[in-house]
C-alpha cells in the first residue's frame, strides 16, 4: 500500500475541510442574519449582553437606555423586559419564532442557543425579526388572539367542573350527631389518609367527601368522582387506569388517562366502593399501596399522587366475611371512618334541612321560595324517612311544584304520617285492611300523584306535564284546584 500524498501535492485545487466550510457558513450566516433582521444581539452564558447589531440601537432609547455603553455588559433580563434568552442558555433549546411584547413595543423574535466544539452552551443569539407584526400579520395575530381567548376559556371551565361543590358547612345541621359528623371531616381533612364514609343511602356521603376534599391541601387540584355502580364491571379497569394508545380494536390512538391519573395531586371520590368486583379490588389495593397505575394494554408503571375517599351504603364487614370483599383492602380503605347519621337519628335538623332545600329547590326552578306550616313539620317529623335527606328533597320538591301556594301545609305533602322505613307488622296489615279506600278517592290520589311526577319531570312547566299526561291544560288546571281545596 502506497503512502498517502500530502493534499497539496495531489491537487492544488482540493476543497478546504469539513470543519473549515462550517465555520465559513457559520460566519456568514452571523454576517446575513446581522444585516437583514431589524436587530440582533448576542449575550454569554453569564446572561451578560456582548454584542448588539446596528439595527439594534435604535431600539435603546425606547428601552431606557441612553447609549451603547449603558447596555452591553449588563444581564438581559435586566434591560429586555421579558425576554426569554436566559431561559434559552439554560435548557440549550431554540424558540424559533416568539412574539415579545415590552414598553420599546410588540415584536416577532427569534432565539438561538450557542454552543462550543464540545456542544455546551456558551450564549444564545436573539434576533428582532419584525415590529409592529400587529399590523403587518394581522390575520395570524386575530387567530393567535382566537386561540389564546379559547384557551382560557376551556381552563376555566375545567376548574369550574373539578372545584369541590361543597364545603363543611353545606352539612346542614347542629344536631350532636351533625356536629360529630363535621368535626371528623375537618380533622380527616388535614390529612392525606384514606376516608371511608359510611352511612345509608342518601345521608348526604357524596357532599361529605366535596366537603373534605375543599378543606384539605388538595382544595386547588381536582376532584374526580367514579361511581362504581353505574359503570359497567368490563369497563371498570379502563375507567380507573385509563387505555394505552391501541391497546385493542377499536381504542384511541392517543389513548385515554384514567381516574387516578386525571385526579393527580388531587381526590379522587370512590362512590358505591362496595360494588366493586373481587378481581379488580386487587388491582385497587396495589394503587393504594403503591401510588402507581399501570394502563390498559402497557408495560409502563406512572407514578400518581391521589387522595382516596371512598363510601358506601353496604355492610362491608359482612361482605369480608362472606367472601365478597377483600379483607386486605377493606383494612385499607378504613384508615379513616366516618358514619353519617340516619336523617330519623337527627330530627333536630329537619327544620334547617328543609330550609336549605327548599331554597335550592327555588333557585334552580326560578320559583319564588316557599315554606312550610308548623303542621307541614309535624308531618315530616312522624315520617320514617328509609331515604334520608334525597327522600326529603323529593318530598318537598314535588310539593313546592304542584301549587303556586308560597305556604306548604301538610295537605302539599305526599306522604304517610306512619312512613315507610319498616315492612308492617300482620296486625297492622289486618288494621289498614279495614280502612281501605273507597275507589274514586284511590283513582284521585293515583292521578295526583301522576300529575307530581309530569310536574317534576317537566320543571314545573304546566303546559308541557298536560302535554306528557295527554291531557288539555284546562283539566290540569282543574284537577290541581281540586288538589288545592282538598277535593276527591
Amino acid at each position: 500500500m502506497s503512502p498517502a500524498v500530502p493534499p497539496s501535492a495531489a491537487s492544488p485545487a482540493l476543497p478546504q475541510s469539513a470543519d473549515g466550510v462550517l465555520k465559513l457558513a457559520a460566519q456568514s450566516m452571523f454576517d446575513l442574519f446581522a444585516q437583514t433582521a431589524m436587530g440582533m444581539l448576542v449575550v454569554n452564558r453569564d446572561h451578560q449582553i456582548v454584542w448588539i447589531s446596528e439595527g439594534y440601537k435604535r431600539f435603546l432609547p425606547a428601552l431606557g437606555v441612553h447609549s451603547e455603553a449603558d447596555f452591553v455588559g449588563r444581564r438581559v433580563e435586566e434591560v429586555i423586559p421579558n425576554t426569554l434568552l436566559n431561559q434559552v442558555i439554560e435548557t440549550g433549546r431554540p424558540i424559533m419564532v416568539d412574539l415579545l411584547t415590552n414598553k420599546a413595543g410588540t415584536f416577532l423574535v427569534s432565539r438561538l442557543p450557542l454552543r462550543d466544539d464540545a456542544g455546551q452552551v456558551i450564549g444564545a443569539v436573539g434576533l428582532v425579526l419584525m415590529d409592529h407584526p400587529e399590523s403587518t400579520m394581522q390575520p395570524l395575530m386575530v387567530k393567535f388572539s382566537r386561540l389564546q381567548r379559547e384557551l382560557e376559556d376551556a381552563q376555566r371551565q375545567l376548574a369550574a367542573q373539578r372545584r369541590p361543590k361543597y364545603t363543611i358547612a353545606s352539612f346542614i345541621g347542629a344536631s350532636p350527631a351533625a356536629l360529630e359528623v363535621k368535626r371528623q371531616a375537618r380533622r380527616v381533612a388535614g390529612t392525606d389518609s384514606t376516608v371511608l364514609l359510611l352511612g345509608d343511602t342518601g345521608t348526604g356521603k357524596e357532599l361529605l367527601a366535596h366537603a373534605i376534599h375543599a378543606a384539605s391541601a388538595r382544595a386547588a387540584r381536582a376532584f374526580v368522582t367514579v361511581n362504581i355502580a353505574a359503570v359497567p364491571e368490563t369497563l371498570l379497569e379502563a375507567e380507573f387506569f385509563g387505555v394505552a394508545p391501541g391497546a385493542y380494536t377499536g381504542a384511541d390512538r392517543k389513548g385515554r388517562e384514567g381516574k387516578f391519573k386525571l385526579a393527580d395531586h388531587g381526590t379522587l371520590f370512590l362512590d358505591e366502593i362496595g360494588d366493586m368486583p373481587l378481581p379488580l379490588q386487587a388491582k385497587l389495593l396495589r394503587v393504594l399501596q403503591e401510588q402507581e397505575v399501570e394502563p390498559l394494554g402497557s408495560n409502563r408503571v406512572e407514578r400518581v399522587d391521589v387522595r382516596v375517599i371512598a363510601a358506601t351504603s353496604r355492610d362491608l364487614v359482612g361482605m369480608v366475611g362472606q367472601g365478597l370483599f377483600r379483607a386486605d383492602l377493606y383494612y385499607r380503605l378504613h384508615v379513616l371512618p366516618i358514619r353519617l347519621p340516619r336523617l330519623a337519628d337527627r330530627l333536630a335538623d329537619l327544620e334547617p334541612l328543609a330550609d336549605a332545600l327548599l331554597d335550592d329547590i327555588a333557585r334552580r326552578s326560578g320559583l319564588p321560595h316557599k315554606s312550610l306550616t308548623s303542621d307541614a313539620m309535624e308531618l315530616l317529623a312522624q315520617h320514617g324517612w328509609p331515604g334520608n335527606i334525597r327522600e326529603l328533597r323529593n318530598v318537598l320538591e314535588q310539593a313546592a311544584l304542584m301549587t303556586d301556594d308560597l305556604v306548604l301545609a301538610a295537605r302539599h305533602l305526599a306522604l304517610q304520617p306512619s312512613g315507610v322505613a319498616s315492612a308492617p307488622a300482620p296486625a297492622e296489615v289486618a288494621a289498614e285492611a279495614q280502612t281501605i279506600r273507597p275507589l274514586p278517592q284511590a283513582v284521585a290520589e293515583l292521578e295526583l300523584r301522576a300529575i307530581r311526577d309530569a310536574l317534576v319531570a317537566t320543571g314545573g312547566n304546566k303546559v308541557a306535564a298536560a302535554k306528557l299526561l295527554g291531557i288539555s291544560r284546562a283539566t290540569l288546571y282543574e284537577k290541581l284546584g281540586a288538589a288545592d281545596t282538598g277535593a276527591p
